[in-house]
This record gives C-alpha cells, structure tokens and sequence, in this order.
C-alpha cells in the first residue's frame, strides 16, 4: 500500500468543487508523485504528476492567477 500524505485541501467558491493534494510514496520507492483529488458532488477526477510535471503545473497557475485582479502582479 503506497502512503499517502494529505498536503492541502481548497474548495473553489463557485463550482463548488472539493480539491485535495496528497503527496503519494510506494512502498516500493522510486519518486513521490503529487495526486490531485477533485470531488464534484458525487463525481472524482483522481490524477498524479512527477515533480518536473508539477513544476511546470504550478508555474502556469501563478503566471495566471498574477495577471488576475487580486494577484500579486496587479
């Protein structure tokens, strides 16, 4: 059984979606992954990155959220 770490848990205001991040290690070892738990109603969308994948995720979002009314860039 792999361990799973809860990281951190949002929930987006207007879809009202559930979003959780865990960081998931095998038993087995090898490199962590970031799994990325999305709960609508009773619908989950479950998916794991490597860390270069989640880098470059996590870019992509500031880079956005920046240009946003209430980002830190505006």
């Amino acid at each position: 059984m792999p361990q799973i770490t809860s990281l951190a848990r949002l929930r987006v205001p207007l879809g009202g979606q559930d979003i959780e991040l865990q960081q998931v290690d095998h038993d087995a070892g090898g490199m962590s992954l970031l799994r990325t738990r999305i709960r609508e109603k009773s619908r989950f969308t479950i998916f794991d990155v490597d860390p270069i994948t989640a880098r470059a995720w996590g870019e992509a979002l500031l880079a956005w959220a920046r240009t946003q009314p209430g980002g830190e860039g505006a």
